[in-house]
């Protein structure tokens, strides 16, 4: 899949690296394991640990919760990661 954007390219990528590193040092589970225990769809999960979909706020709300976080902490690591200057609109 390609994205148009290279903002989007770059915030999917960073999301996919946080719940990958989250999901394997604080689960330890695989993608599928994990993917079958919370009921998300283990393609999907891969996809987007790997940084090449645009996923819906409610699946990543859902990962979130799969891995013990609230949505808030995950959005608030991206932030981090990310950094300040950070956006998706260009002024």
């Amino acid at each position: 899949m390609q994205h148009k954007d290279k903002k989007i390219l770059q915030l999917n990528k960073a999301l996919g690296l946080i719940i990958k590193d989250i999901r394997i040092k604080k689960t330890g589970l695989s993608c599928s394991k994990l993917a079958n225990e919370y009921g998300l769809d283990r393609g999907n999960l891969n996809r987007i640990e790997n940084g090449i979909v645009d996923s819906k706020i409610s699946t990543i709300w859902k990962a979130s919760e799969a891995l013990g976080l609230k949505f808030s902490e995950l959005a608030r690591i991206l932030e981090d990661i990310l950094g300040d200057d950070f956006t998706l609109i260009d002024e």
